[in-house]
């Protein structure tokens, strides 16, 4: 399993995916953070042009009716569904225009990434570049865990007006934090989340840069990066636990279970012995008792079902074109005056579709776009499941995650990125 030795010479033309990946801690503490991807589509674009004719993969038509269909929803930015509230203003403009620049720049990013050869961007290079991000993703979760108050402007926030700089979207973007305070488990308790924007964002950027780290540091390592890279992954397992984030533990179950029925031979052997292993260890850890808190603790659940349930009937007011954006819901799921609960004097009740990709979708571009975007990852998943290669295993294991993952993660904003970024890897490698 060894992919063609690389070239040694490194392109120009590569440097902004890199910035992007290996540059992602600078862009945090500059405060862009998943908005780096916006400022770097200008770069990308320019590499495009310079290499006219484009060549574009198939399903990229989905995304672009996507963001068609997002353009379209403005129409609906003033309306109001039933039992909703919120006044039209700057707001509800800033977070629209926000979502549909990053739309349009991940767009923009898979065609460059198709589009740079195999000597200007090796695909061994792009995963260990991921894989790069593995570590400061880790490194930031185990930041959460011992220094959850962590936190600080930055030059961003400092500059933005007050307008802007302190919509709740927007400020969650821009101002750089080690870890989310919450009542999760009756008392307060840290969730990691740096160097990405959520605590959910934090998980399910964990999981899928995890399926690149292992493609990179382990199918294509030597014995000393192996040795390394279960270090690593031991060391994760602190944050990952301590995340309190049940869709990160069901996403990892999932890949194991993926690989152990699409992998044979020695292989499946060899990771049923690890997984056996690392679940002796785990069970005999302290951690243990941490996850045994959390499934006894599902406060969150009456939330999400009330959330769920009033997103999609407000949809059923717009069921093509959506609203454009998020709305905020009338009461929550303990009674019908709106407020903060008394278990979690932070969370009061949340935004329609900010429990998942899909209602997500619901809201802002209606059924018609949830469908759109689910037929994107679906039709990769068809299209590359012969592909048996490490990549193209990995890839197809991400695009299933997608899936897992937009009932209860919203895709914004960095988890898009990666989303997008793992597809653009399948392309380059049935083209190749």
């Amino acid at each position: 399993m060894r992919l063609p030795d690389a070239p040694t010479t490194r392109s120009r033309a590569a440097w902004p995916i890199a910035a992007l990946l290996v540059g992602y801690p600078v862009w945090w503490a500059l405060g862009f953070g998943g908005l780096a991807v916006i400022v770097l589509a200008f770069p990308m674009a320019y590499v495009l042009w310079r290499r006219r004719p484009i060549r574009v993969p198939r399903g990229l038509g989905l995304w672009a009716l996507l963001l068609a269909g997002y353009v379209v929803s403005a129409l609906m930015l003033t309306e109001m569904p039933p039992d909703t509230y919120g006044e039209f203003g700057a707001g509800r403009i800033i977070g629209y225009v926000m979502r549909l620049a990053l739309y349009l720049s991940l767009m923009v990013m898979v065609l460059y990434l198709g589009n740079l050869t195999e000597r200007e961007l090796p695909q061994l290079r792009l995963v260990r570049m991921l894989g790069v991000l593995f570590l400061t993703t880790v490194a930031g979760g185990l930041l959460g865990v011992l220094f959850p108050s962590f936190a600080f402007t930055s030059p961003l926030e400092r500059v933005l007006p007050g307008w802007i700089g302190g919509n709740p979207f927007v400020q969650n973007l821009i101002h750089p934090t080690a870890a989310q305070i919450q009542k999760v488990l009756g008392h307060a308790s840290p969730r990691p989340e740096a160097p990405f924007e959520w605590a959910n964002a934090w998980g399910s950027n964990l999981s899928v840069l995890l399926v690149w780290f292992v493609v990179g540091w382990w199918v294509y390592g030597g014995p000393r990066r192996k040795a390394v890279a279960v270090l690593l992954i031991a060391a994760a397992a602190v944050p990952v636990v301590y995340s309190l984030n049940r869709g990160l533990w069901i996403g990892l179950g999932l890949a194991a279970l993926y690989l152990v029925v699409r992998v044979g031979g020695r292989t499946r052997l060899a990771i049923c012995a690890a997984g056996l292993v690392g679940a002796a260890v785990f069970a005999a850890s302290p951690l243990a008792a941490l996850v045994t808190q959390r499934i006894d603790n599902p406060h969150s659940n009456d939330i999400r079902a009330f959330t769920v349930s009033a997103t999609v009937e407000a949809a059923g007011g717009s069921p093509f074109i959506g609203y454009g954006n998020t709305r905020n819901a009338m009461g929550n799921h303990r009674t019908i005056t709106t407020g903060k609960t008394d278990w979690c004097t932070e969370c009061g009740h949340p935004p329609l579709g900010s429990d998942g990709q899909l209602w997500h979708l619901i809201i802002t571009q209606g059924f018609v776009g949830a469908a759109l975007y689910v037929a994107f990852f679906v039709g990769a998943i068809r299209r590359h499941w012969p592909d048996r290669s490490p990549i193209g295993l990995a890839g197809v294991l991400v695009m299933l995650l997608v899936l897992l993952y937009m009932f209860v993660y919203d895709g914004l904003v960095t988890p898009l990125s990666l989303y997008l970024i793992s597809f653009a890897l399948l392309w380059r490698n049935a083209h190749a």
